[in-house]
């Protein structure tokens, strides 16, 4: 079968929809290890977010390479999902979900559009302030006053209570997504062998422990705003 027979076929979109959703949890790790500075040393992490916002290597290859994956990881779900359903040869009215499957796989595509409107306030919230600062205003300089900008800006946001819980909500179901998710990567991409059951061990570890790690983030510095 040619690559591009591949990628049209069921096998080889949930084999690209494997490989994206890796990709993406090698970021979210890195994400939270910089996001964690932020509560251990602010100074740590005010050098690294300019160091990641300065770097020509992130800016004009890590990060298209970033901003593509999200896309296609969304697209090449609602995709499949619409897939599954159209081939599903009972109806929904005597389809029993629960008796052959989890809620978490189930719901995936549910799941999936809550985590994309968390992605689209995550932009709005800093993504998009920060190419306006950059590349608008001009200001490379990271500097607010003759300090780093970086974790005042950080804090300001998680002075609202409503936006915390919204950070919470998503990440609660950012855990129940990649705790389905991360098992059916590697079966897509052939795993499903002697070492499935380790790796499904280790997936819901990390299920579990990155979005608790972004919870705590969001509550210490919800708390360290009402304390400033």
């Amino acid at each position: 079968m040619s690559k591009s027979g591949l990628f049209k076929s069921s096998i080889g979109r949930k084999l690209a929809m494997a490989l994206s959703a890796l990709f993406l949890m090698i970021f979210l790790l890195q994400h939270l290890v910089i996001n964690l500075t932020a509560v251990i040393s602010p100074d740590t992490f005010n050098e690294l977010s300019h160091f990641m916002g300065t770097s020509p290597l992130v800016q004009f290859i890590a990060q298209p390479i970033l901003i593509f994956a999200v896309v296609f990881h969304f697209v090449m779900g609602f995709v499949l999902e619409l897939k599954n359903r159209s081939a599903r040869p009972v109806s929904y009215t005597k389809f029993n979900g629960a008796a052959n499957s989890t809620w978490m796989s189930r719901n995936m595509i549910l799941s999936g559009l809550v985590i994309l409107a968390f992605l689209v306030l995550h932009f709005i919230d800093f993504w998009i302030p920060e190419i306006n600062t950059k590349y608008i205003v001009g200001d490379m300089s990271g500097m607010h006053h003759g300090e780093y900008r970086y974790y005042p800006e950080l804090l300001a946001k998680f002075a609202s209570p409503i936006r915390v819980v919204a950070y919470i909500v998503a990440f609660v179901l950012l855990a129940l997504h990649l705790l389905h998710g991360f098992g059916s990567a590697f079966q897509s991409m052939g795993q499903n062998n002697k070492y499935i059951d380790g790796l499904k061990k280790f997936g819901v570890i990390y299920s579990i422990a990155v979005p608790l790690g972004f919870i705590i983030i969001a509550i210490v510095l919800y708390v360290t705003t009402l304390n400033s």
